[in-house]
């Protein structure tokens, strides 16, 4: 009996330190890599000079930068899907960005099956995660997911690490991950694409539009959120 109970509090053990060598790692790798990061992406010609520079290469290099922004939630992603078009033109910036970001969803989806709400925590206020507990019960929950996800100006790093809170199979997340980032990331690297070739007027059209659609969105989704936890 006292060996059993030795092991089950050896395993709690093991969890918690799991728990905080994750959240460590990635608080560290976001202050060191993703900070700079930003700043990177923040100068497009000096961006595009990189991405020459390093041939093919740059499409592997900048895959991964995506795949971290994903991770670390607290990064913006705006800012790379723009520069991915202004690199890489409008339709290998979007490429590019979708399977960076799918990767990224797909490991952070891993990542919180693996540590709980204790990682997504670290990332958003308990308030965020309650708005959208809806999502843990309802029948309709993958055709919402998708829903939302497809909305532009909805928090997709957000929804990533809900859905592993949820029993939302593997095969439904990566479907809707994939599919619900493609209206966001075109418009943003359309608008990065005509800025590299100096059509500025075009550009502040689609940014402009973007920028409507998805103050839009936000509200369609925060009266998403309210009717469904009022019927909660």
């Amino acid at each position: 009996m006292k060996k059993k109970e030795l092991t089950d509090k050896n395993k709690k053990i093991i969890g918690i330190i799991s728990i905080v060598v994750a959240i460590s790692v990635m608080v560290i790798l976001g202050y060191f890599i993703g900070v700079p990061m930003i700043k990177f992406v923040k100068e497009p010609d000096k961006f595009r000079a990189w991405v020459e520079s390093l041939g093919a290469l740059s499409y592997l290099a900048f895959g991964g930068m995506v795949i971290l922004q994903v991770i670390f939630a607290l990064i913006p992603g705006e800012p790379f899907e723009i520069v991915a078009g202004y690199a890489f033109g409008a339709v290998w910036g979007t490429v590019i960005c979708i399977v960076a970001s799918t990767i990224g969803s797909m490991i952070v989806f891993y990542l919180v099956k693996k540590f709980g709400v204790k990682l997504v925590e670290v990332f958003f206020p308990l308030e965020k995660l309650n708005n959208l507990k809806f999502l843990k019960d309802s029948k309709k929950r993958d055709l919402l997911f998708l829903i939302i996800f497809m909305i532009p100006g909805t928090p997709k790093d957000l929804l990533s690490y809900v859905a592993g809170l949820t029993d939302i199979s593997f095969t439904s997340w990566l479907i809707i991950c994939t599919l619900g980032r493609i209206p966001s990331v075109i418009s943003s690297t359309i608008g990065g694409d005509l800025l590299q070739g100096q059509n500025y007027f075009l550009a502040i059209i689609v940014f402009v539009g973007a920028l409507i659609v998805s103050g839009l969105g936000i509200l369609l989704y925060n009266y998403i959120c309210n009717k469904h936890n009022k019927t909660t």
